[in-house]
């Protein structure tokens, strides 16, 4: 699966009450479903996932996959403590449809989570996973930061296919991605080389697509459905590196990032989108600019102030945040101004 690009990590919408609100859910994914970033993810730190009950979790999943557009890849935050109950909700995404599950670092016992653990850990998962996986390294949430040299020995695993880093180091991005160069896989992606998601298909075959492939050579998983002539080809990638930290992310992408998972894009998905369609065309001088446009912004907004912030900064920006569930708490009215002032000329 092609994971270049943007992706916004999704909120969960509450009613004040507390319970989840999926008329907003829905509208939300919709409207992502609109901007160009490459794909959507739910359930992720951005979510409130951790706060969510095993049947929350399982209908905001249901919910966002209705509501998505075909041919944008789905990701599915998937990860609770243990490995056995990660795997059951992986299983269950992938049931519902979705493309990849994004699996958090366990952290609980972070004084024995050593090396050997986390091998077997993912790769219990990525063994018995029905859909391929990427890691999620957050260690300023979780206060474990899972070392290069582990995520280098498991992008040998062939469901393991990326990581979505948040740390914000952009060296430790730059060494693992020099320590997979070695990892070449072939995935199946659009003319356009976009990517090709199993809904997609669905969504063609439905439409009464002609299989159709491109250069004389039969994609590797099968011929593949296609509408309005759109043709697919199959492109070489390595271990995707994806970063989480929007203020970082025209450096990571210099040093071989290939997209990012940016909670700044819950608000200002066009912003984030912008800076990585500036590097894809090579003009470094704009991509730069484009990234000092949203700096500060992403440092306070998402790193500092965190989701009751990226939930007001949506608002803002004229999709729904809404209210966070306990233990977090609302913004002061400060803390408000002081959002709607990073954002005044960051619109979306």
């Amino acid at each position: 699966m092609l994971l270049h690009g943007i992706f916004p990590p999704i909120t969960t919408p509450f009613y004040p009450e507390g319970n989840v609100y999926f008329r907003k859910l829905e509208a939300n994914v919709e409207r992502y479903s609109k901007t160009p970033c490459a794909g959507i993810v739910v359930l992720g730190s951005t979510g409130e996932a951790i706060l969510l009950s095993d049947l929350e979790r399982r209908d905001v999943l249901q919910a966002a996959h209705e509501a998505a557009a075909p041919n944008k890849v789905l990701i599915a935050g998937t990860a609770v403590e243990s490995a056995d109950g990660t795997l059951q909700l992986t299983e269950y995404a992938a049931k519902i449809g979705y493309d990849v599950a994004m699996v958090r670092t366990p952290h609980y016992y972070k004084g024995q989570m050593k090396p050997a653990n986390m091998l077997a850990f993912y790769r219990f998962v990525a063994d018995r996973s029905p859909v391929p996986v990427i890691i999620y390294n957050f260690p300023q949430a979780t206060g474990y930061d899972i070392p290069a040299e582990v995520v280098i020995e498991l992008a040998g695993h062939p469901n393991v296919i990326g990581i979505k880093e948040s740390s914000g180091d952009v060296e430790k991005v730059r060494k693992m991605v020099d320590g997979t160069r070695a990892v070449k896989r072939s995935v199946t992606v659009t003319e356009t080389f976009e990517a090709v998601t199993p809904r997609m298909l669905q969504a063609a075959q439905n439409d009464g697509g002609e299989l159709v492939t491109i250069g004389g050579t039969k994609p590797s998983s099968a011929a593949v459905s296609i509408v309005g002539g759109v043709k697919t080809r199959q492109k070489e990638v390595g271990f995707q590196v994806l970063v989480g930290a929007a203020q970082k992310l025209e450096p990571s992408l210099q040093v071989g990032a290939v997209g990012a998972i940016l909670a700044f894009a819950d608000c200002a998905p066009t912003a984030c989108y912008e800076i990585y369609a500036a590097w894809k065309e090579g003009d470094n001088a704009l991509a730069r600019e484009k990234q000092e446009r949203i700096a500060k912004a992403a440092q306070r907004i998402v790193g500092e102030l965190s989701i009751p912030a990226i939930k007001y900064a949506m608002d803002f920006n004229g999709y729904f945040g809404g209210p966070v569930r306990l233990p977090l708490l609302p913004l002061t009215a400060d803390a408000k101004a002081e959002v709607e002032q990073l954002l005044a000329g960051i619109r979306n």
